[in-house]
């Protein structure tokens, strides 16, 4: 019988990569292992996967966590380059990798002022490239009230030196403003969207219900030098999960949430930006109706293939039983109404935080799953664009673990994770 010990020791080394096992080479060439202090693998306990509101709030003053938070951002510029961002001691930091992982520059410092920043569960500091090559990062920094925060953000023309971070929305209440995404349009904006809650708290003035919160997202039209005043896309969004941001096959900004449709489904909605920032029709994405008085604390991931098919991954109730799903967005018949195409579950009971990547007619999905003992990294892979997937073990994890992230860069697929026990690995995915 092996030990606990022995298995933290030998299955770390042991996952399975797509197309075989891993050999010992393998092994070390997907570690992930940047030049950072070894706090930054002491995050807080892992919580199953939970129905209700269990926000992280940051308590009075908004204190600065002392211990490491494992929430991590990975993604691909490109010249194929890897970039992570993560925060540690109220300091938000990124650090580069020129071969896939198998080592990094130091890291760089992006906010030299301590301040609060959410980087748990559905929150984490989120990176990207403006066109002009300069490194984007944005996070949110929680005040003192619970729930409450601002949308920051920081440039750094050469990736190494950023300018001093501000905060992206002109409304100044305490109030939410909280877990961002940010994609740059093909036309060079820098987007930055999230869930404002400015809306429920100027209904309170009136009478009948506001139902949930609203999604606002500000606009940079030089490459993140500065933003247009925002302006909102959308009433009625789900209070605290992750919303999903991508770009459409001609380069127009996407973002996908959950939504609270009337009178109470916890659906999702997608919504296109406009070459002028203003958005198209909100459309009803998913169907499973779910009716819950509460948060799931479980955003969407969407992706677009180059034939322009939108694929996505959710996390839903059906039938009584809450499972993650991955579906092909299609126009409805209804105006304001999409349609799912090929929709079918993801893993077992347990899998939670999917997130997908497209390349070609490649599509990957990466989940993970708790047995009760080990978290376990899960993906699948489907050759035809989505029609059908190969399923694959990754890893396993038996501390504290972040989400999955699914990448795409070089022409290649990778699927990225963050544990307590193994630190940041990556996982390539050969075609």
């Amino acid at each position: 019988m092996v030990s606990a010990v022995g298995k933290r020791l030998g299955l770390a080394a042991c996952f399975l990569l797509l197309g075989g096992a891993a050999t010992a080479d393998d092994a070390a060439r997907v570690s992930v292992s940047p030049a950072v202090p070894a706090a930054l693998a002491s995050p807080p306990a892992q919580l199953p996967a939970s129905v209700g509101h269990v926000h992280g709030a940051a308590a009075p003053g908004a204190f600065v966590k002392k211990t490491a938070q494992l929430a991590t951002s990975a993604v691909f510029d490109a010249q194929g380059r890897l970039w992570v961002a993560y925060a540690r001691d109220g300091h938000v930091y990124v650090a580069r990798s020129d071969d896939a992982g198998r080592s990094f520059a130091p890291e760089r410092r992006v906010n030299e002022v301590q301040e609060a920043i959410a980087a748990d569960g559905e929150n984490r500091p989120k990176l990207a490239f403006a066109t002009d090559g300069g490194v984007l990062v944005a996070w949110t920094r929680p005040l003192a009230k619970p729930y409450t925060g601002e949308i920051r953000f920081a440039r750094a023309a050469d990736g190494r030196n950023f300018a001093p971070p501000f905060t992206v929305h002109r409304d100044r209440a305490e109030i939410t403003h909280r877990f961002e995404s940010m994609v740059v349009a093909g036309d060079g904006r820098v987007v930055l969207a999230w869930i404002d809650k400015r809306d429920q708290e100027a209904a309170k003035a009136r009478p009948g219900d506001y139902r949930g919160a609203a999604i606002y997202a500000a606009t940079s039209l030089d490459g993140g030098r500065s933003f247009l005043p925002e302006r909102k896309l959308a009433d009625h969004s789900c209070e605290c999960c992750r919303i999903a941001a991508t770009l459409d096959a001609d380069g127009a900004p996407l973002f996908m949430w959950r939504h609270v449709f009337a009178p109470n489904e916890r659906d999702h909605a997608i919504v296109r930006l406009a070459a002028d920032g203003a958005p198209e029709t909100v459309v009803r994405a998913t169907f499973e109706r779910w009716k819950i008085d509460g948060c799931p604390h479980h955003g969407p991931s969407l992706a677009v293939d180059a034939e322009g098919t939108r694929h996505a991954v959710w996390f839903n109730q059906k039938d009584g039983v809450g499972r993650v799903f991955y579906g092909r967005l299609v126009a409805g018949r209804k105006a304001g109404e999409g349609a799912v195409e090929g929709q079918r579950p993801v893993g077992g009971p347990r899998a939670e935080h999917a997130d997908l990547a497209v390349g070609g007619r490649r599509v990957l999905l990466v989940w993970r799953e708790f047995d009760g003992e080990w978290t376990r990294l899960l993906a699948e892979v489907s050759e035809d664009g989505g029609r059908t997937f190969r399923r694959r073990e990754l890893a396993v994890s038996a501390g504290p673990t972040d989400q999955p992230r699914a990448l795409a860069g070089g022409g290649a697929l990778y699927a990225f994770w963050r544990s307590a026990g193994e630190g940041m690995r990556l996982f390539p995915l050969a075609p």
